[in-house]
């Protein structure tokens, strides 16, 4: 199986928190690390309170046979100890991978595992390793189980686990940083899964057949969450992520290299790292090579390129020809743009007409989200929510804003805080009566 078209992607995944601005290993923010999915030994983990992750699971829904073929490559970086910059502790990663192919599913029916000796790098693996690397023992387990659900219809089941022994005197320390950062050369970092089959596909978990969304709901996922990944409409891959993407996750053209931060704004960390002092930027070339790397690329970016970072225009909307011959935006009834006066003010909605109830500020409703635009959609799917007002656009598209009702910070949302308010569109909720608070 090739997974060559979804390296930026997995990469991505692999490098998210290595390391941050104002990339230096002397910044606060970078003497701990952030990355996702740190799988640490389990006779170290198990003993931690509360205990850290030392494995993870996903389950994923395949259409195919007995004689559908499964690949599984899992990825992950290791740290090598060393010193940065200014005699700051950093410890520099390189990528490791293994890969099990060729596994036909009647196959992994009676459950398949493999233990993985990762003591020693591959060459290839090697060649990419930092200068200060010495071999460890590492050892990992990779587990894959298939369950026929019915007649073309299978559950994957796939569990890897870092099973590195530690001695406790190697993480005896009176610093909780100091005792974490010991065992992090035998962590597994940023630990993700690539699945691939041929002869079969999978079913995408966010947006599944209506007929099988009983059988998604059933998979169970512990620290990745598994994504349709590749070309659009491309069945075939997986990724299993410790980060929670959406289906066909893509890197944006415009970007020219990896800024390290999921929540990154390629033009606001390239301005940003442009401004560093003279003092600052030294330290980033002395630092990580992917942090000289980052200062390299961005001082030598052409303005042509500075500028595409500021936006870009993904689609454009169909337009009209108005009477003139002249092509106008097709906002309005007849094609022409509507005059939109700013300063106008809107009546307030007071009720809107749901499922044959009028609702209204301060009545009790159920949430349906249909978007499913993000976790939350998911994680507020049956939820009862009072309404705490009812907004209207500039198209006359009515939303509501509820706040949840079981929130412990409903105070605030009804106080329109961020993050205890949310909007959903009359087709997503359900009138729960006329109750009022």
């Amino acid at each position: 199986m090739n997974f060559a078209t979804l390296e930026r992607i997995a990469d991505a995944v692999l490098y998210e928190g290595y390391i941050l601005y104002p990339y230096r290993a002397s910044a606060l923010k970078n003497r701990q690390r952030w990355n996702f999915g740190t799988l640490y030994p389990r006779s170290f983990a198990e003993q931690q309170s509360p205990a850290e992750p030392w494995s993870f699971h996903a389950e994923v829904l395949i259409r195919g046979s007995a004689e559908s073929r499964l690949c599984a490559r899992i990825r992950f970086l290791q740290l090598a100890a060393g010193k940065g910059a200014d005699e700051q502790e950093w410890s520099q990663g390189f990528t490791r991978s293994r890969t099990v192919e060729g596994v036909r599913l009647g196959e992994a029916a009676a459950g398949l595992e493999q233990n993985l000796d990762l003591s020693a790098p591959t060459q290839e693996e090697l060649d990419h390793a930092p200068a200060t690397f010495a071999p460890v023992p590492l050892v990992a387990r990779l587990r894959l189980d298939a369950e026929r659900l019915r007649e073309g219809l299978w559950r994957l089941k796939a569990s890897f686990a870092n099973e590195t022994h530690v001695d406790e005197a190697e993480t005896d320390s009176g610093n909780a940083g100091s005792k974490l950062r010991a065992p992090l050369g035998r962590a597994l970092v940023s630990a993700h899964l690539l699945l691939g089959v041929d002869g079969g596909e999978f079913v995408s978990l966010l947006d599944p057949p209506a007929e099988l969304a009983g059988d998604v709901a059933g998979c169970t996922n512990q620290g990745v969450f598994p994504v349709l990944a590749g070309e659009a409409d491309d069945r075939t891959r997986m990724i299993c992520s410790p980060i929670i993407l959406y289906d066909y996750p893509q890197i944006a053209p415009e970007s020219a290299g990896d800024f390290f931060d999921g929540t990154e704004m390629d033009e606001m960390l390239a301005l940003r790292v442009l401004t560093l002092t003279d003092e600052e930027k030294a330290e980033m070339r002395r630092g990580d090579p992917r942090a000289a790397a980052i200062l390299a690329r961005t001082e030598t970016l052409p303005d042509e390129h500075m500028r595409k970072l500021h936006g870009a225009v993904r689609g454009m909307r169909p337009v009209a020809r108005g009477a003139s011959g002249a092509e106008e935006a097709g906002d309005g009834i007849d094609g022409r743009m509507e005059v939109w006066n700013p300063f106008e003010e809107r009546p307030p909605v007071k009720s809107v007409r749901v499922f044959g109830i009028d609702v209204r500020c301060g009545d009790r409703v159920r949430l349906w989200p249909s978007k499913r635009a993000d976790i939350m959609d998911m994680a507020m799917s049956g939820k009862v929510a009072v309404v705490e007002a009812i907004e209207q656009d500039l198209e006359d598209q009515v939303q509501f804003a509820v706040v949840l009702e079981d929130d412990p910070g409903r105070d605030m949302g009804m106080l329109r805080q961020a993050g205890h308010r949310f909007f959903f569109s009359p087709e997503e909720i359900e009138p729960l009566g006329m109750e009022t608070l």
